[in-house]
């Protein structure tokens, strides 16, 4: 091994606001906060982590349209039977869906509109 996954960053508009999105989405604390880079996930030097980092100039993402591609997507597991309040919540987060039920997932966009999978199964 060379090397250790330290963050996964995202650049956006708003690194706040999307960090308490996610935050709340996966269950993570945020654990810095700064003008321009927000980060969620485990405090420990080793810890995974998902930051947000400012992007003035951000165009969103409109999967599934290849001129604005996706550019990164999480996939996000949720119990097979609690797949109706889980798109409740993260609509209520301020997510919005993307595409009808394909086998075993969903696709959401952040508020930034960075596309994400609900999964199950």
């Amino acid at each position: 091994m060379i090397a250790r996954p330290r963050s996964i960053v995202i650049d956006c508009p708003d690194p706040s606001a999307l960090a308490a999105f996610y935050s709340e989405l996966l269950g993570l604390p945020i654990v810095e906060r700064e003008a321009d880079w927000w980060t969620v996930g485990d405090a420990q030097p080793d810890g995974w982590r998902l930051a947000f980092q400012l992007a003035p100039n951000h165009v969103a993402p409109d999967w599934p349209d290849p001129s604005r591609p996706q550019q990164f997507h999480l996939d996000v597991t949720v119990d097979a039977d609690k797949i109706e309040e889980a798109e409740q919540q993260v609509i209520a987060l301020g997510a919005r869906r993307l595409y009808p039920d394909d086998e075993g997932f969903r696709v959401y966009a952040d508020p930034a509109g960075h596309p994400f999978c609900l999964c199950w199964g």
